[in-house]
């Protein structure tokens, strides 16, 4: 019975690990300094100190280090709207 179990959650562990997405570290590219204009919008408990401006979309995102993953996140206003400096298409 117990190699039928892990017959069964060999697949499922190894998906959920696909399923991870690295998130670059930042090792000085692409990291900014935020202008005390987008500072001043930003909502509070986002780390400014890792904040960029992705290529993609022409907005800032941070790194969010949690207690259990890290991820990179939109920097928002208090009103929950991203911070971008150029329009989204």
């Amino acid at each position: 019975m117990t190699r039928a179990k892990a017959f069964l959650a060999a697949p499922l562990t190894l998906l959920s690990l696909a399923a991870c997405e690295p998130v670059p570290t930042s090792g000085g590219a692409g990291v900014v300094t935020v202008p005390e204009s987008i500072s001043s919008i930003a909502a509070p408990f986002q780390d400014l100190t890792t904040a960029r401006v992705r290529a993609e979309d022409g907005c800032y995102w941070y790194t969010h280090r949690g207690p259990v993953e890290t991820t990179e996140l939109p920097l928002r206003t208090s009103s929950g709207n991203p911070i971008c400096v150029r329009p989204q298409s």
